[in-house]
C-alpha cells in the first residue's frame, strides 16, 4: 500500500508505522491515549496481530506526542480529532478504514466516527467518554501550566488540556450518532478510565455493537490479554470489515 507522509492542518509531520497485510482496499488506523504515543506496547501488539491475521495497520503518533511535531502543551482530544479527520483526508480513496482507539485515543475515534462516514468500523479500547470526569479524578489536584501528568516531565498539563476536557465534558451525544459497527473492549480493573464509561456507552449506542469485559485487565492491558483484544477485534472485522 502507497501511503503519503501524513501532515496535519498546521502543517506538522505526524509520525507512524505501518504493518503491511494481505487484504486489499482496508487500512486499519490506531490511536493511542493520553501521554502515549504509537509505539506503546498495546498498539503495537494489537497492530502486529492483526497484520498477522491479514489486516493492513498504521499506528499513529498524534501531533505533539512522541515523534510527531508539534507542542504536546496543545494535544487535546479535539486538536487530536482533528488530526485525525487530516489522516482520513490524506487516505488513498476507496479505502474501507476502520479505528482502533486507546483511552482517550478512544474518546477521538467516537469524536469523528459520530460525523464521519469515512470511518467504517469502529473499535474503542478502554475508551474515554467522561473526559471531564476523568480529568477531575487523574489531574483535579495538578496546577495547569505548572505540573504535569502523573508526574511526567514530558507531559506537562496545560490549562489548553483542562479546558477541552471541561468543554467537551462527555462524549455520550456524540456515541448516540455513531452508526457505524461499534466494538468496545475494557479490562474490569481499570481505574484509570473507569469500566462504566464503555459500559454506559454501549448502552446509548446504536447496534451494531459488542462489549467485551476482559477481567482483571487494567487500563492498558497487557501481554495476557493481548490475544483476546486481538482475536475479538479480528472477529469483529471479519463481520463488518471484510
Amino acid at each position: 500500500m502507497d501511503l503519503p507522509e501524513f501532515r496535519n492542518r498546521v502543517g506538522e509531520k505526524l509520525d507512524t508505522a505501518f504493518h503491511p497485510g494481505n487484504r486489499e482496499d482496508v487500512l486499519v488506523l490506531l490511536g493511542h491515549g493520553v501521554t502515549g504515543n504509537k509505539d506503546r506496547p498495546l498498539l503495537i501488539a494489537v497492530a502486529e496481530g492483526l497484520a498477522a491475521r491479514g489486516w493492513p495497520c498504521l499506528r499513529i503518533s498524534w501531533s505533539g506526542n512522541g515523534s510527531s511535531e508539534g507542542d504536546f502543551r496543545h494535544a487535546t482530544i479535539t486538536k487530536e480529532s482533528r488530526d485525525l479527520r487530516d489522516i482520513l483526508e490524506a487516505l488513498p480513496s476507496g479505502l474501507k478504514v476502520a479505528y482502533i482507539g486507546h483511552s482517550m485515543g478512544g474518546a477521538v475515534g467516537v469524536t469523528v466516527a459520530a460525523e464521519d462516514p469515512r470511518i467504517r468500523v469502529l473499535v474503542s479500547l478502554a475508551g474515554m467518554v467522561r473526559t471531564e470526569a476523568f480529568y477531575e479524578r487523574e489531574f483535579g489536584n495538578v496546577i495547569p501550566d505548572k505540573g504535569f501528568m502523573w508526574d511526567n516531565s514530558e507531559a506537562p498539563l496545560s490549562q489548553k488540556h483542562v479546558d477541552d476536557f471541561c468543554a467537551i465534558g462527555d462524549l455520550f451525544d456524540e456515541v448516540g450518532q455513531v452508526s457505524v459497527p461499534w466494538l468496545l473492549i475494557h479490562g474490569t480493573a481499570d481505574d484509570v478510565v473507569l469500566p462504566e464509561d464503555s459500559r454506559d456507552a454501549y448502552d446509548t449506542a446504536e447496534e451494531p455493537k459488542r462489549l467485551i469485559e476482559i477481567k482483571g485487565a487494567e487500563h492498558s492491558f497487557d501481554e495476557s490479554s493481548y490475544p483476546q483484544v486481538v482475536s475479538s477485534i479480528a472477529d469483529w472485522f471479519e463481520e463488518y470489515l471484510g
